[in-house]
């Protein structure tokens, strides 16, 4: 007779008894426990428990949460709003979350269907335990595949971009460039994170804050200054146009010239024995024109000596020459990130007199079958190719 009374009274826990029973559980009590406190039958307990996915893992009852996070009760609440038929805003107004919480909540929990209270609450304790492993320690296919753009001297957005390009329905090969830059300087020890840090753009092992300090520039006569440029080149909206600049080694004994093509962010390159204007002008007119006359509009510089002889440059290729205002180096901004790819290959304070002009076209090959994000993560080489075309 008591076990019949005991179970109908368990028939006749109203919401806020069962959900009682769902946080002494949570709180570590027994069964037996719950039930005395509650007035029920440890059966009854059991089914509530069962209704709720089964008992939270003792890892889930000994968990400190944060207010941010849902707990255990609410979890109950959303099981029990699917199984009423709620829609997510509403399940989110009754508990004081927002609908989108809810969504995700139950899209990573196998959906309306599947989604169990506790089930739910043991899969997220077990996500936010730290520390955790690297996502590149425990997949070596995405590993593998990492290290060997990171060889190509691929960035870290351009690695994760890239991978969602090359692999469009595998989730296992996605990675966040956050992520990388972590297991590179954080993460990774030994051979793995000396050999490909050394890979990075800075090559440091790890994060520094960064520096740059602008230089006085002497006055060119005849200059044409980048506020009469066409607008043309400005939205970028015609190809053909360029920046150009030097990058400068060691002692200020060697040079290396950079020009870039604004559309398509195309790269070329050219070595100088010195940086007089003669030297300078000669070169880059032997690089520019390569190329077809549609592709041979203007050049952008800024105000160095070293382009003193621009008149006579424009005369024998047919490019106008456009100077940036003093210290303006973000009105050259496509030459400028290039310059900072280029210290990937050649380092400041040292000697780029030892590269050949066969090396530097290889350097700009390499640059130019890099994607860019610029570019839809398309790279300038295929760009160009298709101006070409």
């Amino acid at each position: 007779m008591r076990d019949g009374v005991a179970s109908s009274h368990a028939n006749r826990l109203d919401h806020d008894q069962r959900l009682e029973v769902l946080d002494r559980i949570s709180a570590g009590e027994s069964r037996s426990e719950v039930g005395l406190a509650v007035g029920c039958s440890q059966r009854t307990v059991a089914r509530v428990l069962a209704a709720a996915g089964g008992r939270p893992s003792r890892r889930s009852r000994r968990r400190r949460r944060s207010a941010l996070r849902l707990s255990l009760i609410e979890r109950e609440e959303i099981r029990a709003g699917i199984a009423a038929g709620d829609s997510f805003r509403a399940i989110g107004r009754r508990i004081g979350r927002h609908a989108s919480t809810i969504s995700r909540e139950v899209g990573g929990s196998c959906g309306r269907d599947g989604y169990r209270a506790t089930k739910a609450e043991d899969r997220a304790v077990a996500a936010a335990c730290r520390p955790k492993r690297s996502k590149l320690a425990t997949n070596p296919r995405l590993r593998r595949r990492v290290g060997s753009m990171l060889c190509k001297r691929f960035s870290p957005e351009q690695i994760s971009a890239r991978l969602k390009l090359d692999h469009p329905g595998d989730e296992e090969m996605r990675i966040s460039p956050e992520t990388i830059y972590q297991s590179l300087y954080v993460q990774s020890r030994g051979r793995f994170r000396r050999d490909l840090s050394s890979y990075l753009r800075t090559g440091r092992a790890k994060r520094k804050p960064q520096a740059s300090a602008a230089s006085g520039r002497g006055k060119i006569a005849e200059m044409v200054m980048i506020s009469e440029r066409p607008a043309e080149v400005a939205d970028r909206a015609v190809p053909g146009h360029w920046e150009g600049d030097l990058i400068v080694g060691r002692a200020n004994g060697s040079f290396i010239a950079t020009l870039v093509e604004r559309q398509t962010r195309f790269v070329m390159l050219a070595g100088l024995a010195d940086a007089k204007t003669e030297t300078v002008c000669a070169a880059i007119a032997k690089q520019i024109q390569r190329l077809p006359a549609q592709l041979r509009r203007s050049l952008t510089w800024d105000q160095g000596s070293e382009m003193a002889g621009h008149r006579a440059f424009s005369v024998a290729t047919g490019v106008d020459v456009y100077f940036c205002e003093p210290h303006s180096p973000w009105q050259r901004g496509s030459n400028e990130n290039t310059n900072g790819l280029l210290r990937q290959y050649f380092p400041k304070a040292t000697d780029l007199a030892v590269h050949g002009q066969i090396e530097l076209d290889q350097v700009a090959a390499e640059l130019n079958c890099r994607p860019r994000q610029t570019l839809d993560w398309a790279n300038p080489a295929e760009k160009m190719a298709q101006l070409l075309q």
